[in-house]
């Protein structure tokens, strides 16, 4: 395989929110142009200024990057949609970052957006994936709540890891989000409140489930001469990972495409998992959190238990993450849930968190997951960011 190519030239910045709401009547454009007109904001540039574009929805339909540019009054010389849901915003990054080093673009806006009507959900369900609707939903096994019980119900199984132990990692964000403004959850929640909470799907209880909301989140990657004129603090882009379909033997998932290229990662990153001042990490469920773990590199698959039990996952711990809370606590805005470990990473590390600042942070660690089929996640990306200039 040939040795990933060095992102030298690319500039990451200008991380927003638009404040997640648990319902919405408003459609994903309008979400869209919110988040566009954040950038805005914070870049002084307009629309006639962002010349390449990449978009992420699972609820505007029927429009994809193609008619939001014509909604939002763009004009770009490179676009991109990515359809990979909780791994679109590494993948965005990737592909942002490469448009720019070839000079396709100056200045890419990476957008993710989705609405929450009453009905949303079920809607995308209906519609989510042919193997869904062939495979799994005749039987009366629909959402993905199930499907996640399976992998969790095995992994637990099979490595050792506990209830327990996804209670420490959920209460953590919690935490964590308490600091958060823009936090849907708003409550300080106990180990014992996670242990006691009704069951979903067993194993999945209450809280190892996201809240769906609307929301949006961007970005911009330029390169570091054009951020400079705007007076923009940036991050280097200092290694990336991404795989699709990786260990589809496997009877039920208990890896991802991480553990392929892990050593990919960090041979081009020139550091370790004991480097990173903050992971940011996909996070539908707590299952996929400790998965990442292991897979990323930070212990074995079976020493998880104790690697959980003998680190502390809040903001000023040993491995603060998910900052800002994750979507367990802050929210799942549909595609935006995969960008918000991206801007939350790009926070910290550019001393900009929408809450509390891990200490001394200039190294980020960013993982996505996406697109649940019927069985498992196709898609799984991951991405060292390191500070680079304040201003």
């Amino acid at each position: 395989m040939a040795r990933q190519k060095p992102y030298d030239g690319v500039a990451v910045c200008a991380p927003v929110t638009v404040p997640y709401a648990r319902f919405s009547d408003k459609t994903a454009h309008w979400w869209t142009g919110g988040a566009l007109a954040a950038l805005s904001r914070q870049t002084g540039l307009g629309p006639a200024d962002f010349d390449g574009f990449c978009f992420a929805s699972f609820s505007a339909g029927p429009d994809t990057a193609v008619g939001m540019v014509q909604h939002l009054g763009l004009s770009p010389r490179w676009m991109d949609h990515i359809p990979t849901g909780g791994a679109s915003g590494v993948m965005a990054l990737r592909r942002a970052a490469r448009a720019v080093q070839a000079g396709d673009a100056d200045i890419v806006a990476c957008v993710a957006a989705d609405t929450n009507q009453i009905d949303s959900f079920r809607q995308t369900l209906q519609g989510f994936s042919r193997f869904s609707q062939d495979a799994t939903y005749p039987y009366g096994f629909g959402g993905p709540n199930a499907t996640f019980a399976l992998i969790a119900d095995n992994f637990m199984r099979e490595y050792g890891v506990s209830r327990e132990d996804f209670a420490k990692l959920c209460v953590a964000q919690r935490a964590n989000a308490l600091s958060n403004p823009l936090a849907l959850m708003k409550k300080p929640l106990s180990h014992d409140q996670y242990m006691q909470a009704r069951p979903i799907s067993d194993p999945i209880h209450l809280f190892d489930c996201v809240m769906p909301c609307a929301g949006a989140e961007a970005f911009v990657v330029t390169t570091p001469e054009k951020a400079q004129d705007l007076g923009l603090s940036t991050a280097r882009l200092a290694a990336t990972i991404e795989r699709h379909n990786a260990y589809a033997e496997d009877p039920v998932q208990t890896r991802g495409g991480w553990a392929r290229d892990i050593d990919d990662l960090w041979s081009a990153a020139g550091c370790g998992p004991q480097d990173m001042h903050t992971v940011q990490f996909y996070d539908d469920y707590p299952v996929i959190v400790a998965m990442q773990l292991a897979d990323l590199g930070f212990c074995d698959k079976a020493a998880l238990s104790q690697f959980i039990a003998e680190n502390d996952f809040t903001i000023t711990g040993s491995v603060p993450l998910n900052t800002n809370g994750g979507q367990l606590s802050a929210g799942q805005a549909g595609a935006a849930g995969g960008f918000q470990n991206v801007t939350e990473g790009l926070r910290q590390i550019l001393r900009a968190p929408l809450g509390d600042q891990v200490p001394d942070a200039t190294r980020a660690l960013i993982s996505g997951f996406g697109l649940v089929n019927y069985d498992r996640g196709i898609c799984t990306g991951a991405a060292v960011l390191e500070q680079e200039v304040l201003r």
